[in-house]
């Protein structure tokens, strides 16, 4: 890191904004886990799971993002990288925000409060308590070092080829052990890879939402490409996830479907998929749309809507309580979207002074 760089980031620690922006996000950590582990709400804590699925998309997507920019380079990494290098130096609170999780496996999964639930070998040789704690931070602290570092601007290409595979393993890995397992009798294997290009879209879309001046006409054209890809990335893979689990005809895949079809479910899925997919997509199919940092702006929030139902389908059908865990996750993400602008704006008033 050089003094700069490190100048930079000892400037962030010291502002005002942080500090509160951190100590908020300590006290509702600690709030969380007296009240969810230690106290009478555990639908808490799986509230907080939720909430943090949600946020934590952006900054490990903005991180991923800044790896394959230094490793591909073009003008749309330096066009967005005002609301990237933010995002992913915020990889250190996702490890904060991720505690009230550790803490609170027995309360969140079914194989944490009862080993017997799963087979003896899966439970014996990886998915345990112990063993699940040692990849989650493993990949969140590997994730930190790699954001702020190429936050800052001190990665080099090697440093980027091997996070970005170091990526491609933990993803694989934290993906199945934080969502899926909720439900630990279903399995699928694109699962881990949708969730990598959900990252990747909604660190786009907030990209596209806040929208940078430098966004304007060939750089806005090749952001909405990557929103495109992205997006088809993760419609395609959800698609071929549902056919492959409808050929099957497995009982313990069909009970994971059955439980996302009732007709709230079933509604919810519709509308991510009209407003937050093929609308998105058919705007972007045009050219003054793509062109325009407006345009990118309103398929940006429809695209937000849109990850936000479908992670919601994804995770809150396998909880109880659901109303609760539902309105427990809007609060976390609301808080840690504070938290997010806070951080940000330290950055902001930091690089002004500098500026200056």
């Amino acid at each position: 890191m050089t003094t700069a760089s490190r100048n930079h980031a000892l400037g962030t620690l010291r502002t005002p904004r942080f500090a509160t922006g951190l100590l908020l996000l300590f006290a509702a950590v600690v709030l969380t886990f007296v009240a969810g582990r230690m106290g009478p709400y555990p639908t808490l804590l799986r509230g907080w799971l939720f909430g943090f699925a949600i946020w934590s998309c952006a900054p490990i997507g903005a991180m991923t993002l800044l790896l394959i920019h230094r490793l591909t380079g073009g003008r749309w990494g330096n066009a967005v990288a005002p609301v990237l290098q933010p995002l992913a130096a915020m990889m250190p609170l996702a490890a904060i925000a991720f505690v009230p999780v550790l803490t609170g496996l027995r309360s969140i999964y079914p194989w944490a409060a009862d080993p017997s639930q799963i087979d003896p070998d899966v439970a014996r040789w990886y998915l345990s308590e112990p063993s699940f704690a040692i990849r989650s931070l493993l990949a969140l602290i590997g994730w930190s070092v790699l954001g702020v570092t190429f936050a800052l601007g001190s990665g080099g290409r090697l440093l980027a080829a091997l996070g970005l595979a170091f990526f491609g393993l933990m993803i694989s890995l934290v993906a199945v052990d934080w969502y899926l397992s909720v439900e630990p009798h279903y399995v699928a294997t694109a699962f881990a890879s949708m969730i990598a290009i959900q990252q990747l879209l909604a660190a786009l879309v907030v990209a596209a939402v806040l929208s940078p001046p430098e966004l304007e006409g060939k750089v806005a054209r090749d952001v909405a490409g990557l929103l495109i890809a992205t997006l088809l990335g993760v419609v395609y893979l959800e698609y071929m996830t549902y056919a492959v689990a409808w050929y099957g005809d497995l009982p313990h895949k069909a009970e994971w479907f059955l439980k996302r079809s009732t007709t709230g479910w079933t509604i919810a899925l519709v509308v991510a998929f009209v407003v937050g997919a093929v609308l998105p997509f058919t705007m972007l199919l045009l050219s003054s749309v793509r062109s325009s940092r407006w345009g990118l702006r309103i398929t940006g929030l429809l695209l937000l809507i849109g990850t936000v139902l479908h992670i919601t389908w994804l995770l809150v059908p396998a909880f109880a309580a659901q109303a609760a865990v539902i309105a427990t996750g809007a609060a976390v993400v609301a808080l840690l979207a504070v938290v997010s602008a806070l951080f940000g704006r330290s950055i902001a008033s930091v690089e002004a002074d500098h500026a200056q």
